[in-house]
C-alpha cells in the first residue's frame, strides 16, 4: 500500500486496458529490479519508454550504481536508491512499485525480448509524430512556402526511418497488411482551376513551351478533364502536329472529352484566353500536386503506424515505399523550378522569350468563360 502522504501515480494505475507495451516494460524493468546489473547491458534509452514514469525509473536504475549481488538478495537499500532517484520526478510512484514490477516479470532471462518490444513501439510511435507532422504542415495554409515546409518535413520523416531500417531485421510478409486508404480528392479550388486553364490556354498559344514542361503530367491537375486536355496538348506537340484551339479541339473530341456539360464553344473560350507564360501555371500545379502527395502519404503511414498487427519493418516497409511516392514528385518539382535551357524558336514567331522556372508575377486575370468543372 502506497504511504498514507502520497497520491498513486495516475499514470501506472489509470489505463484500465494498457496497451501490451506497458507489460513489456513493466516486466524488463521487473528484470533490472531482480537483476540490477542488466540496466546497463539492456539497448534502450528512457525516451524509449512509453510510460513516463517507466523512463523515470529506467533512468533512476541506470543512475544509481549496481549493488554486489549477494548484498542485494540480502536487503533493498538499491530500491530505497532507485526510488529516492526517482521520486523528485514522478512524485506519484508508491514505495510498492517496484515490487510490482518484480510480479510483472515472468522471466528475467527474457530482458532481451522485453526490450525488443519497447524498442518496437517507440518505433511505431515516432514514426506517426512524424507522419502526423507532415499531415499538419501539408495543411497549415499560413506557411508563406508551404513546398519547402513540407520538403523538410518529408526528409526528417523519410532520415527517421532509413535509421530504424538497420534496427529491425527483415522477415517474410514485410508489406504491411493494412488497407491502404485511397487517395484523398484534390481540391479543386478557384485558384487550382484558373492555374490548369491559364497554363491550357498559354500552352495551345506556346506549344513550343510545351517540350520544357515535361516534369508536369496529367495526374498533377485537381480537374480531371483539365488533365485530358494537358495530355491532348502534349500528344499533339510530340508527334510534330499543329497545335492551336481548333486542333486541340479536334483531340479532345477524338479522346471522348466532349460531353453535354463540355462543349465546343466553351472549350475554345478557354484555350483562346492565355495570359502569362506556361511555365508558370505548370509550376504552381505541380507545387500544389506535390502538397497533394505529401497528404496522401501522410494518410498512409498513419494507417500503418495506427494498425497494431503492423510490425516494426513492415510499417518501415510501407512508409519507404509511400515516401518513394512523394520523392517522385519532389523531383519532378525540382526540375520545374530549376534553370531550363531556351527552348527551340517557334516557325514563324522568331527568337522566343526565355524560359523562367521561378515564379512571376501573376496577371490580371479577365472573367473566364467557363467548362463545367
Amino acid at each position: 500500500m502506497p504511504h498514507p502522504s502520497e497520491e498513486t501515480d495516475d499514470r501506472l494505475t489509470a489505463p484500465t486496458s494498457p496497451p501490451p507495451v506497458h507489460f513489456a516494460e513493466q516486466a524488463l524493468l521487473g528484470a533490472l529490479v531482480l537483476e540490477p546489473a542488466l540496466a546497463a547491458e539492456v539497448d534502450l534509452e528512457a525516451e524509449h519508454f512509453d510510460n513516463c514514469t517507466h523512463a523515470v525509473l529506467f533512468d533512476a536504475m541506470r543512475t544509481v550504481p549496481p549493488p554486489d549481488p549477494e548484498q542485494h538478495e540480502k536487503d533493498t537499500a538499491w530500491l530505497a536508491a532507485v526510488y529516492s532517484e526517482a521520486r523528485p520526478q514522478a512524485p506519484g510512484l508508491p514505495h510498492t512499485y517496484l515490487h510490482t514490477l518484480v510480479q510483472a516479470c515472468p522471466q528475467p532471462d527474457h530482458a532481451p525480448a522485453y526490450a525488443w518490444m519497447i524498442r518496437g513501439d517507440h518505433a511505431r510511435r515516432t514514426v506517426r509524430v512524424h507522419a502526423e507532422r507532415l499531415a499538419q504542415t501539408v495543411a497549415d495554409t499560413t506557411l508563406p512556402h508551404p513546398v519547402e515546409a513540407t520538403m523538410k518535413v518529408a526528409d526528417r520523416l523519410g532520415d527517421l526511418v532509413d535509421r530504424l531500417a538497420g534496427q529491425f531485421a527483415p522477415h517474410p510478409g514485410s508489406l504491411p497488411r493494412t488497407p491502404v486508404p485511397p487517395d484523398a480528392v484534390a481540391e479543386a479550388g478557384e485558384e487550382a482551376v484558373d492555374d490548369e486553364q491559364l497554363l491550357l490556354a498559354t500552352a495551345t498559344e506556346s506549344p513550343w513551351a510545351v517540350q520544357t514542361l515535361r516534369w508536369l503530367t496529367p495526374g498533377d491537375f485537381t480537374v480531371p478533364l483539365y488533365g485530358s486536355l494537358w495530355r491532348c496538348i502534349t500528344g499533339l506537340v510530340h508527334r510534330g502536329g499543329t497545335v492551336d484551339p481548333v486542333t486541340v479541339l479536334w483531340e479532345a473530341q477524338q479522346a471522348g472529352l466532349l460531353t453535354g456539360t463540355t462543349t465546343a464553344r466553351g472549350l475554345l473560350d478557354l484555350l483562346s484566353d492565355p495570359h502569362g507564360e506556361p511555365d508558370h501555371w505548370g509550376t504552381r500545379i505541380v507545387a500544389r500536386a506535390l502538397l497533394h502527395r505529401a497528404r496522401t502519404v501522410a494518410d498512409r503511414i498513419l494507417a500503418f503506424a495506427d494498425d497494431p498487427a503492423t510490425t516494426p519493418y513492415q510499417l518501415i516497409t510501407g512508409s519507404r515505399r509511400a515516401l518513394a511516392d512523394f520523392s517522385s514528385v519532389h523531383a519532378r518539382w525540382h526540375r520545374a523550378t530549376s534553370p531550363a535551357p531556351a527552348p527551340p524558336a517557334a516557325p514563324g514567331r522568331g527568337t522566343p522569350p526565355a524560359i523562367r522556372a521561378g515564379p512571376v508575377p501573376a496577371p490580371v486575370r479577365k472573367p473566364r468563360t467557363g467548362l463545367a468543372r
